[in-house]
């Protein structure tokens, strides 16, 4: 759900992604986001990744792959507008023993078989239109205590730079908290990331569904 309030149309910004996604995966994790879900997902070894697994907006995968480290039973369903970079996130997590289901498709489009207990998304809020919705659609592919894990840029300098190239928006914590509260989600716990880019740029919540 790559929406923006910019010039740049859903179909313009479909193409930037697919432009970019040879070199996306290696990309991230050169700047240390790989490692940085893997210590979000992995902080508190007493949760659980659930059975049934929803990531919005995978890109070529990094989140899903920090969660294949932590959990690699159950299912997981990547849902992405950008062709190339869900084709990139499947083989990702093939390569890890993961056959993930795929869907071609974006948020507000996406209809699921079943209820999912675990829903991922890192750097998706951050280009939506309405947030809120976004989160509350997420709430509406989750069943009642499934767990949301969201990454969601912070605002600095670093994410000025960003923001030339994908004009995405940066949103403090307390404005997180309170967008989760209206879509249905408890926040449960926030994450600073330590070091390098997302430590700068980025900031992570758990979330409950209620």
């Amino acid at each position: 759900m790559r929406n923006l309030t910019s010039p740049i149309s859903k179909k313009q910004l479909d193409q930037k992604y697919d432009a970019a996604a040879p070199g996306w995966a290696d990309k991230m994790r050169l700047l240390g986001y790989f490692d940085a879900y893997l210590g979000f997902l992995s902080a508190d070894p007493s949760m659980e990744m659930g059975c049934n697994a929803l990531d919005v907006g995978c890109g070529t995968g990094a989140f899903a792959e920090a969660r294949a480290v932590v959990q690699s039973k159950g299912r997981i369903t990547l849902l992405e507008p950008s062709v190339k970079m869900l084709q990139q996130a499947k083989h990702a997590l093939s390569a890890r023993g993961i056959d993930a289901d795929t869907s071609h498709s974006r948020l507000e489009d996406f209809q699921a078989s079943r209820p999912f207990d675990c829903v991922m998304a890192a750097h998706v809020l951050e280009h939506c239109t309405d947030p809120v919705a976004a989160l509350r659609r997420m709430r509406n592919l989750a069943e009642p205590g499934a767990t949301l894990w969201l990454v969601v840029s912070k605002p600095h300098w670093c994410n000025a730079i960003i923001w030339f190239q994908w004009r995405h928006r940066s949103y403090r914590p307390e404005a997180v908290a309170e967008m989760l509260e209206k879509a249905g989600w408890q926040l449960t716990a926030e994450h600073c990331f330590p070091t390098g880019p997302p430590s700068r740029t980025s900031r992570g919540y758990r979330a409950q569904a209620v």
